[in-house]
Formats: structure tokens, C-alpha cells, sequence
């Protein structure tokens, strides 16, 4: 999900105050505590999606310190899901940190928890390390490395660029509208695809047990091989639309993803997300 998990965590932690009554450069010198909450219509890992349909809610905490570190929570809840309060549930800290007037960096680390053959695509990798570059001029460019690990291990890069686009203020100065195209590019291996499908066919089973399936096998080399090599995962455009108050952010958020030739989940077919969140800082 960027990204349900892992992403939306550090994606909070970065936030500066969502109106203009503070600099950027003043809220990065106080400790901030951001609360959130969000729907979403079907689960996003990287531009991918499960094979069933995820619509879910969830709730987030992220506490940052004027020094850059930062501890977040977030709290998952499948609306298809009848058998738990929650679906699933992680927790993170890093540090974020300025490395010039346009350079910015990030360092993360998340753990998800996830139940007994959770419906998740990413639920064979429980852990995550993140590292992330971003530059701001005109426009703001990065790149983002993912290591993910568990009971699998897979690599993610991420290159993007984004824009943020003012719109004007509704209440004579005192919010502000805005729009943030983005372009993103992911790469990466896909071993937690091997792991999602033997869940799914065990959840699919009548029975529990996963069966062998009927006649000849459908080509293992080659989905070994698939999943273990780095490949081109999705291009994704998302275009968030944002209003900001000095303490609070809503947003309504749209993303199309067009997965790459090799991309386990479903080569060369397109995925829509449609998001809406709204977030209090303190």
C-alpha cells in the first residue's frame, strides 16, 4: 500500500503545518503530534492490489520531535473483514533531517502486524527499512529504497516527482487550497507474491488444506524467476487535492497505476485508488 503500510507513515512525519500561519523552517523546530484517519477504496502496495477487492479504514498517531525523530502507529480495518476489530497494525520511528536548503533525507523502520494468513499482499514481509533523498527546487524529485523482509525479502526502488500547485484561498487568507500532482516510478522483486499466493489458496480451500492443483503445474521456473528478479513494478500518477487550515488538512486523493510487463499481480493492466483522509496537528 503507498502506501498503505509503510509510506502514509513517513508521509505523515514530514508534513509541515497545513496552513500558512507557520514557516516550514518554524514547525520543523517544535514537536508536532499529527492524528489521522482515512478511507480508502482497495488497498495500494506499490501501484499493485490484491486480487480480491480491500476497501478499508484506518487510524494514525505520529509524534515528532524537534530534532527529527519520529514514532508513528496506524491501525487497519478491512470493511470485508468480519473477524477482527482490526485487520492489521504497525508501528515505526525514524528520523527525518535536512541536508542543505533543498536537500532533505529520511530513515525509517516499520513493523506491521499482521494475522494468520492475512489477505494483504505484503503480509510475507512484516518488516521494513526505508531510506529516502529528496530534492526541492521548482518541482521536488527523490528517490526512496524499501528493503522489506520477513518471511520473505524484497527490494523496492521509487523514483517521483511531485508539484505543489497553490489554488487560492477560500476564507480571505486564512486556509488554502492545493494541488499536488505526482509521477512515480517503482521497480523491485516480488517474493512476497510467492507467500500471497499460497495464503490465498489456503483461505480459498474448503477445507483449509491447500490442494494440489489438477493436471500440469502452470510453468514454476518461470514464476520463480519472476519473482525474484528486479523488474519494473508500476508507473503511477496521483493527483491529491488538498484544503489547509492552520491545524488540520483534508484531502481527497486519486492515483492510476499501470503495472509493468513482469508484475506478478497482473502485467500490463491498470489499477485505480481513490482516497480520503483528514489529519489534526497539534
Amino acid at each position: 500500500m503507498r502506501y498503505v503500510l509503510l509510506l502514509s507513515i513517513t508521509w505523515l512525519c514530514s508534513l509541515p503545518a497545513f496552513a500558512q500561519t507557520d514557516s516550514t523552517q518554524d514547525n520543523d523546530k517544535r514537536t508536532t503530534l499529527t492524528l489521522g484517519a482515512m478511507y480508502a477504496n482497495n488497498a495500494n502496495y506499490y501501484g499493485q492490489k490484491a486480487e480480491e477487492k480491500m476497501p478499508y479504514v484506518a487510524a494514525s498517531a505520529t509524534l515528532k520531535l524537534r530534532s527529527g525523530i519520529y514514532f508513528s502507529g496506524t491501525g487497519y480495518k478491512l470493511l470485508n473483514d468480519s473477524g477482527s476489530i482490526v485487520s492489521a497494525g504497525s508501528a515505526g520511528a525514524g528520523i527525518a533531517f535536512n541536508m542543505g536548503k533543498k536537500w532533505t533525507a529520511d530513515l525509517g523502520y516499520s513493523h506491521t502486524f499482521f494475522p494468520d494468513n492475512s489477505p494483504f499482499l505484503q503480509a510475507a514481509n512484516p518488516d521494513n527499512i526505508s531510506a529516502s533523498l529528496n530534492y526541492a527546487y521548482w518541482m521536488t524529485t527523490g528517490v526512496n529504497v524499501d528493503y522489506a523482509f520477513g518471511q520473505q525479502q524484497d527490494v523496492f526502488v521509487t523514483l517521483s516527482t511531485e508539484k505543489l500547485i497553490s489554488l487560492g484561498s477560500i476564507f480571505k487568507g486564512k486556509d488554502l487550497v492545493t494541488l499536488t500532482p505526482s509521477i512515480e516510478v517503482t521497480g523491485g522483486t516480488q517474493r512476497f507474491y510467492e507467500t500471497y499466493i499460497t495464503a490465498k489458496n489456503l483461505r480459498d480451500s474448503l477445507l483449509g488444506i491447500l490442494l494440489p492443483p489438477l493436471g500440469n503445474d502452470p510453468e514454476p521456473a518461470s514464476t520463480t524467476t519472476t519473482t525474484t528478479s528486479f523488474d519494473l513494478l508500476s508507473y503511477n500518477l496521483r493527483v491529491p487535492l488538498a484544503y489547509n487550515r492552520a491545524h488540520y488538512m483534508i484531502e481527497v486523493a486519486y492515483q492510476l497505476s499501470i503495472l509493468g510487463k513482469k508484475a506478478a499481480s497482473g502485467a500490463g493492466t491498470s489499477n485505480s485508488f481513490l482516497n480520503f483522509s483528514i489529519y489534526y496537528q497539534f
